[in-house]
């Protein structure tokens, strides 16, 4: 019996020593590790998942969308969970249209407890993976941005990174407005990683909708006019805006070459670019309605004031000619304009002197940016009286030796189009439903100088003009023609072979109700505005007057 007892008796210590133990073991995890287990469990049994908002719709002034978000997955993985890599990467890869072997590599990865299959992929596409019911696979609810239009305006509108955030254009400039808000969803599991349980902490907020001032019939045939002149000249760029000069509502918006928005790493880094406000130029002859305005409001010049002009001016150490030369010419001011004379445009500025000329051409907004509601506007170079050379006044009334945007241009010929008034373009017509407060604008020169403008304007595009073939049956046209030599960045010097060339018009020319600005840069073969640019101005103006149901006039 003895030795019975002593074994109970050990057995009965050893017994106890292991219950303390149990009960010393249970106080300090329920005391001193607590905190940290407590967490551990919830990691576990709770996740917190972000539901991404969807992007808010680009539409245009009809409602036509052009830009809108779908609903997509980023397919992800953990490698450690994949138990057969091989057989899951010849499943995924094919459903997906990626490298098999680089999705093995993912999969056999032993570095990372995570890895990107694939990202943005179209949600019926997504589902056909999650039906493979691979172990160690997750799908991460997102969106996918698509352009229905795929090539249309798609410089002016922009696009989006993998990560949604807007990276160019409108989807740039706008993302605060289109992105929405995230939300978050909090998801319990039970002990074997199933959900039982979802509650939404914070609700996806949808980004607004931008509704666009543009026309997507007006913005397409733009785009085909342009295609047609990049098809002719091989210019290295084109660009053309259609607006309203009485608002300032853009209508169209167009760059050559084009942009398909839903492949834009497909194009060269030029094509990219809003040409219209990220590129400057020298505008050539289209500047010498500024530089007439600046002398009528002067009381300079009358439309009727009779130059004798020489075949050539002498202005410092330079001399300049016509484009075309000829000999000596008796013209007013508005055959000057007409003709495009720059010895006449010169003598013109020349009566105005540098100081006024240089607060004319400030006056019409050139030297800063014109304000519109697009990224990247370049804001041109004017120099300051100061910055003159003995001949500069020899240059910059005929548009040479100063640099402009597009936008600028069409900017400032609005307000000789509307009686006056100088107005921000805009293309965001309204936010979330809310339409934005239209430019109001200030007067820059009166109305009666403005209708003597646009009369002489009109003697460009009739017989003896030098736009004289372009014409709209039943309409009477407005307009300028420019054809401006670039400046070599070799050798600091004007090129014999490179030019820009331009047309900025309006109709009805008495009460305009429709601008068109056109830039060709670099044509080849031909160069000059009157038979580059004009052309493209009056192809568009055929379509868009009728379809807006401008009365002719």
């Amino acid at each position: 019996m003895g030795m019975i007892d002593r074994r109970i008796g050990l057995l009965f210590a050893v017994f106890l020593l292991l219950l303390a133990f149990a009960g010393a073991r249970s106080v300090w995890l329920g005391t001193v590790k607590a905190s940290g287990l407590k967490h551990a469990a919830s990691s576990q049994q709770v996740s917190t998942v972000t539901v991404p908002a969807r992007r808010g719709a680009i539409i245009d002034r009809a409602g036509v969308p052009l830009a809108v978000s779908e609903p997509a997955d980023d397919i992800a993985a953990t490698p450690y969970l994949i138990k057969d890599p091989a057989g899951a990467a010849a499943k995924v890869s094919k459903i997906l249209g990626i490298d098999e072997g680089a999705l093995l590599k993912k999969l056999t990865r032993r570095d990372t407890g995570f890895v990107y299959v694939d990202r943005v992929v179209p949600a019926d596409v997504a589902a056909k993976v999650e039906n493979l019911d691979i172990e160690g696979l997750t799908l991460i609810p997102t969106s996918r941005r698509t352009y229905p239009r795929n090539w249309l305006a798609s410089q002016l509108i922009g696009n989006v990174g993998i990560d949604g955030n807007g990276l160019s254009g409108l989807e740039y400039a706008d993302d605060d407005l289109l992105h929405g808000s995230d939300g978050r969803r909090r998801l319990t599991k039970d002990a074997i990683g199933q959900p039982i349980g979802v509650r939404e902490e914070k609700t996806a907020r949808t980004g607004k909708t931008l509704r666009l001032t543009l026309d997507a019939a007006i913005q397409s045939k733009v785009e085909a006019v342009l295609s047609g002149v990049g098809e002719v000249y091989r210019p290295k760029g084109a660009t053309a805006i259609v607006m309203d000069p009485n608002t300032g509502a853009i209508l169209a918006l167009a760059n050559w070459p084009r942009v398909n928005a839903n492949d834009v790493a497909g194009a060269p880094p030029y094509a990219r670019q809003n040409q219209a406000v990220g590129t400057t130029y020298e505008p050539g002859s289209t500047f010498k309605a500024f530089t007439v305005s600046g002398a009528l409001e002067e009381g300079k010049v009358t439309p009727s004031t009779s130059f004798n002009l020489a075949p050539q001016i002498q202005v410092a150490d330079r001399t300049i000619g016509e484009s075309h030369a000829r000999g000596w010419a008796t013209l007013t001011t508005a055959q000057i304009l007409a003709e495009s004379s720059n010895v006449g445009a010169i003598t013109i500025g020349l009566k105005l002197g540098k100081v006024d000329f240089d607060r004319w051409v400030r006056r019409f907004g050139f030297g800063r940016p014109t304000g519109v509601d697009l990224p990247g506007e370049e804001m041109g170079i004017v120099p300051t009286p100061k910055q003159y050379s003995g001949s500069s006044m020899g240059n910059l009334p005929i548009g040479q030796g100063l640099s402009v945007t597009p936008m600028q241009m069409a900017t400032a010929y609005s307000a000789i189009a509307n009686g006056g008034i100088l107005r921000r373009a805009h293309i965001v017509e309204s936010v979330g439903g809310r339409e934005i407060a239209k430019p109001k604008g200030h007067r820059v020169i009166s109305g009666r100088t403005a209708a003597s403008v646009r009369q002489m304007l009109q003697g460009v595009l009739a017989p003896g003009g030098t736009a004289s073939e372009v014409s709209v049956p039943g309409y009477q046209l407005a307009g300028k023609t420019g054809t401006a030599n670039k400046v070599d960045p070799t050798t600091g010097q004007y090129s014999d072979s490179k030019y820009v060339a331009s047309f900025v018009g309006f109709a009805p020319a008495k009460n305009p109700k429709l601008l068109c600005a056109v830039m060709v840069d670099e044509p080849k073969g031909d160069i000059y505005g009157g038979s580059v640019a004009a052309p493209a101005f009056g192809q568009i103006m055929a379509f868009a007057l009728p379809y807006l149901r401008i009365a002719p006039k």
